[in-house]
């Protein structure tokens, strides 16, 4: 099961105190389905329950019933009232008009819960989101523009910051970031999602600031062990070409601690020779200049 359907059950397991909150919820169900308007009124879905809710709810508020039609095919269950007589009923339910371009009505809301439940109903009809674990994106996909707009302003009013676009003619209302997701998450009633998205993204940043600090490792590594080459090559040279008796008694001491060393860090040659690192940092840097003015 996808984390998407996790949170739709999740919010499918909702009790409502209030009436108003319950009537809310089918609001959000009925306004944001496939269609809305005297013509007809439905909508589609891959989950039985959500399907089974919307029924039992159109019929407990608007006392109008209707069919669940199942297609095997393509895996989904679909609710569709055609007749006219019970689409007004609807619509007039709901505060609406048979004209007129599609807006959320707010006087439907009659208490602050009334909001969360509103948007529970439009996830459940028409959210999706996606595994965090793969990416952070949460989406509403809307049928018309002026709804969209609608749903943009709604989630702005509850101090959400939504991102509108166009996707093969339809319209998407979305976040793509974790702690805006999370915070609608909130809002709608999914807090168990909410948390196990939280955990994720603390796993990920547990496991990114280890990789840095893997990768810092290592480039410090590296670093260390091509300064040790140079160092060891120029101490060969002096010693090939000159003795190391060229040197002075504390360069002389410096080049047989890194011959015998040669893996060392400057830090683990400091405690070492009992020197500070810029000390040991110092008398290298000398004996990789004395060996490069040796023809």
């Amino acid at each position: 099961m996808s984390f998407s359907q996790d949170v739709k059950n999740e919010l499918l397991k909702i009790e409502y105190e209030n009436s108003c909150c319950e009537k809310s919820l089918l609001y959000g169900m009925l306004i944001f389905g496939k269609s809305f308007s005297q013509y007809g009124v439905s909508m589609q879905t891959e989950n039985k329950d959500i399907s089974e809710l919307y029924k039992s709810l159109l019929k407990k508020y608007c006392n109008v019933d209707c069919a669940v039609k199942v297609s095997p095919k393509a895996r989904s269950y679909s609710v569709l009232i055609e007749n006219k007589s019970d689409c007004d009923k609807i619509l007039g339910a709901f505060g609406h008009s048979m004209g007129g371009s599609l807006k959320i009505n707010h006087a439907n809301f009659d208490c602050p819960t009334c909001i969360n439940a509103f948007l529970a109903g439009t996830f459940l009809s028409c959210g999706t989101i996606s595994d965090p674990k793969k990416d952070y994106h949460l989406e509403f996909t809307v049928p018309y523009m002026n709804l969209a707009k609608s749903l943009v302003t709604f989630l702005e009013e509850t101090e959400l910051s939504p991102k509108q676009s166009n996707r093969k003619g339809y319209n998407i209302v979305y976040f793509k970031g974790s702690e805006s997701i999370e915070d609608c998450l909130y809002l709608m009633g999914a807090s168990s999602a909410m948390f196990e998205m939280m955990n994720v993204e603390i796993i990920k940043n547990i496991r990114n600031k280890a990789n840095r600090t893997a990768n810092c490792e290592t480039a410090n590594i590296d670093k260390t062990v091509k300064a040790s080459l140079v160092q060891i090559d120029a101490i060969e040279k002096i010693e090939s070409t000159k003795g190391l008796d060229y040197l002075n008694n504390d360069l002389r001491e410096m080049a047989v601690l890194r011959k015998d060393n040669p893996e060392a860090s400057l830090a683990e040659l400091s405690r070492l020779s009992g020197m500070s690192r810029s000390g040991v940092n110092h008398r290298l840097k000398k004996i990789v200049e004395i060996a490069q003015q040796i023809k």
